[in-house]
């Protein structure tokens, strides 16, 4: 539980300390969104590649419990959530809508990780080889 307010901590610290500005209206461009795709996917991946390598976060994944496995491996991934909720605060012109990437992140990191938490390893005490013959 610790961690995980350490690490929503982390999220309204990084919000905090965006610059506020005037809001802007109007489409958002190609490149625009081409950027923030690039920004929300390499963010994705850093959670994704960081629960699978904790096993506590892990085990919260399995359980379908992700701001908690998140929230285990978030600081990890400050520059890249920095980045995501910067880019999308400078989108919208004041802080707070950065954010809004943290709310779909259960779907994201769920699909990209649906594989992975469905194979089970298991252990073996026997050498490699050691079956092949019998």
């Amino acid at each position: 539980m610790q961690r995980l307010a350490g690490a929503a901590l982390v999220l309204v610290a990084l919000a905090a300390s965006a610059e506020a500005r005037p809001r802007r209206t109007g489409p958002v461009s190609p490149e625009v969104s081409a950027r923030l795709a690039a920004l929300e996917e390499r963010a994705t991946a850093c959670f994704a590649e960081t629960i699978l390598s904790n096993a506590a976060a892990l085990r919260a994944a399995r359980s379908g419990r992700w701001y908690e496995a998140a929230g285990v491996v978030g600081f990890l991934c400050r520059p890249e959530a920095g980045a995501i909720m910067r880019a999308h605060d400078a989108l919208a012109g004041r802080q707070g809508p950065g954010l809004r990437y943290f709310r779909g992140l259960e779907t994201a990191l769920s699909a990209r990780l649906a594989g992975e938490l469905s194979r089970t390893a298991y252990a073996t005490a026997e050498p490699p080889g050691a079956t092949e013959g019998r």
